[in-house]
């Protein structure tokens, strides 16, 4: 499953989120995944984040309200993503945003890393029976079994992907490694979830064998919003798409290095036989300097077997450039 992000790209317009439904439509993803933030039931006066943050937000607060979409446009975000063969995601930051997802029939929640331990918001999406993405950011993987552990309880499908919470994150910290980590650990379907800003990350991940990816998109990066210089745009997008599927395509597709049959005629045509590079005369022992060897493969002694024609002694009057032959020598 390929996930693209908008997040709150948006910048709380419900007539650009539906934009970016339209945009990425066509760019391959399985899916569009937003954040639901109900500002109210998520923070407190006593958070960190409640900074001044925007020229348009007094605060981190006030960013997050303007976030907010009513249920009924988050119902028509819902169903444009479903006339579009595209499933909706959100990731819930609150019970309030799980219990107006799942009124609206979102496809999967997405936990995002800091609601990793949030095992009461994790009880009510596990009573949903919905399907469970877990992200990884900033989990130990302790704290990931612990977690998987109370998730099992339930009937959700789940799967888990390996996050780096840095914005944007550089290839250092990217942690391909852990794929086959989690893979192994808690025999799950695990993915990527990338925040570099490229789509190096993503292709990288597909190679060791991720088999969800999940990334932030804008229009344009140089658009406000936090998560801008972590995203990919649009024609990216599909670009990352077509690697993903043609590197997946690759990696279900072994190949038998031995199997060259196929290639039989290509190594005659291609493949070199040995010729003279001079005049030589009958009764001329060769020497290294006098051969050359030439296309076809087939019209000689084999270019691999000059070593055989050292030291012999050529029987017939040869020609520049002519094919040497086992008739040709004793």
């Amino acid at each position: 499953m390929i996930i693209a992000e908008v997040g709150q790209a948006h910048d709380g317009s419900l007539g650009n989120a539906h934009a970016y439904i339209d945009a990425l439509a066509d760019t391959g993803v399985d899916a569009i995944k937003f954040q639901t933030h109900i500002a109210e039931a998520e923070s407190s006066e006593f958070e960190p984040f409640r900074i001044k943050f925007s020229k348009q937000d007094k605060s981190r607060f006030d960013y997050w309200k303007r976030m907010e979409f009513t249920p009924s446009q988050w119902q028509e975000l819902r169903d444009h993503c479903k006339e579009k063969k595209l499933k909706f995601i959100s990731s819930p930051f609150s019970i309030a945003a799980v219990e107006l997802l799942a009124k609206i029939d979102v496809d999967l929640f997405k936990i995002g890393s800091g609601e990793v331990k949030n095992h009461l918001l994790l009880e009510i999406i596990g009573q949903t029976q919905k399907p469970i993405i877990l992200s990884s950011g900033m989990s130990s993987m302790h704290e990931l079994a612990d977690t998987i552990s109370f998730l099992k309880k339930f009937t959700n499908k789940l799967s888990v992907l390996q996050c780096t919470t840095a914005y944007p994150t550089i290839p250092n910290q990217w942690g391909l490694n852990v794929i086959k980590e989690l893979k192994e650990r808690f025999n799950l379907p695990t993915g990527f979830s990338d925040h570099s800003g490229d789509i190096f990350a993503c292709l990288a991940a597909a190679a060791h064998g991720a088999e969800i990816f999940e990334f932030h998109v804008v229009f344009d990066k140089r658009q406000f919003g936090p998560d801008s210089s972590a995203s990919i745009t649009i024609d990216q997008t599909k670009q990352l798409c077509l690697g993903i599927r043609q590197i997946q395509e690759s990696l279900f597709s072994p190949v038998q290095k031995d199997d060259t049959e196929k290639y039989e005629g290509l190594k005659s045509m291609f493949g070199k036989s040995l010729a003279v590079n001079k005049d030589l005369p009958k009764g001329h022992e060769i020497v290294l300097s006098d051969l050359e060897t030439k296309k076809p493969g087939n019209r000689g002694i084999p270019a691999y077997d000059y070593h055989s024609v050292l030291g012999k002694t050529i029987t017939v009057d040869l020609k520049k450039w002519d094919f040497l032959t086992s008739k040709h020598i004793r």
